[in-house]
């Protein structure tokens, strides 16, 4: 089993671990530096973990061309370093003090070191890139940019008039299905797959990520371990929107009445969000958001029927069957 999937082809299995470790090898590389403290604040994420999706979904989507030397690794590292440096930037903006079991880099050193290691992070993955050709830096560009924006539109909130669940779906592709999509594409383009196949792992990946996104949502709820690399229960102490939260906060059941004003803010009580918690676990809204995520997990996989079969088609829809069996 890599990063969660299992593998029934050998070949695949082998390129793909093989792969895995590279990317790991060219990460450490990527983050140090002559400067002892750029270097241990640039890994600190790093060390802490992660489940290497981004990584796995390039290298996978590379089975569908013939990679070329160490491009489909480059690529993933680029994809890998891009999601770190939102990561560092992200705990700045939720003023958040935990990531992935750890201290946050702006709560260990402060927000200052936390931005600027982002933006260090973020100038790795700009050199290696470039050396991808400028087609990939278009796309790291363009990548970026759908990140910024979805950041500026969490910040700013949903217009008037404009209906909540939409702006967070849409905030969802933006930052976190963007670049799956990415590294969909990437993977593919860096081995030299058919336009049609490229097109097809786009809307793969954005479509993919959108699901483990939300599917983070629902853990964060429903989980009592910790499971999305935050303390369960995070969202609500923040007052950040999640697909659970707001589906409830359309409800217009009398019954959610008291529970739609407690989401209407932050939870800052620990008693008040355990509580919260249990009522949202036995809440409707739950199962309506696993249903949401089951149909966005079913269309992905649907967009797969369009790829060749073969080794790499079966993995990414084991990637599909992962994202239904992290909700239940």
């Amino acid at each position: 089993m890599i990063v969660g999937v299992s593998f029934e082809d050998p070949g695949l299995t082998s390129r793909i671990r093989s792969g895995v470790d590279r990317v790991e090898a060219l990460l450490a590389r990527s983050v140090d530096s002559p400067e002892p403290f750029v270097a241990e604040a640039a890994a600190h994420l790093l060390n802490a973990g992660g489940k290497r999706f981004r990584p796995l979904l390039t290298l996978l989507c590379a089975e569908f061309g013939e990679p070329r030397g160490d491009e489909a690794v480059e690529a993933a590292v680029v994809m890998e370093l891009t999601h770190l440096a939102t990561l560092y930037h992200d705990d700045v903006m939720d003023e958040a003090p935990v990531r992935r079991g750890a201290p946050s880099a702006n709560a260990r050193w402060d927000n200052s070191i936390a931005i600027l290691v982002g933006d260090y992070l973020f100038a790795e993955a700009s050199q290696i890139v470039a050396g991808l050709g400028t087609e990939a830096v278009r796309i790291q560009a363009e990548t970026f940019s759908r990140l910024v924006r979805g950041q500026i539109r969490e910040t700013l909130g949903p217009g008037e008039g404009e209906d909540p669940l939409r702006h967070y779906l849409d905030v969802v592709a933006d930052k976190t299905g963007s670049l799956i999509a990415a590294c969909a594409l990437l993977g593919s383009k860096m081995a030299g797959a058919s336009e049609e196949v490229q097109r097809t792992l786009l809307e793969f990946g954005e479509r993919i990520g959108v699901a483990f996104q939300l599917a983070d949502d629902i853990i964060d709820i429903a989980s009592e371990s910790g499971d999305s690399g935050k303390t369960p229960g995070t969202d609500l102490r923040e007052g950040v929107p999640t697909l659970p939260t707001l589906l409830v906060l359309a409800s217009s059941d009398d019954a959610d009445a008291e529970l739609r004003a407690r989401l209407s803010a932050p939870i800052e009580d620990d008693a008040l969000v355990e509580g919260t918690l249990d009522e949202l676990r036995a809440h409707p809204a739950m199962a309506e958001a696993r249903a949401y995520v089951h149909a966005e997990a079913d269309a992905s996989r649907a967009l797969l029927e369009k790829l060749p079969a073969g080794p790499a088609r079966d993995a990414l829809s084991e990637l599909c069957d992962t994202v239904v069996t992290r909700v239940g």
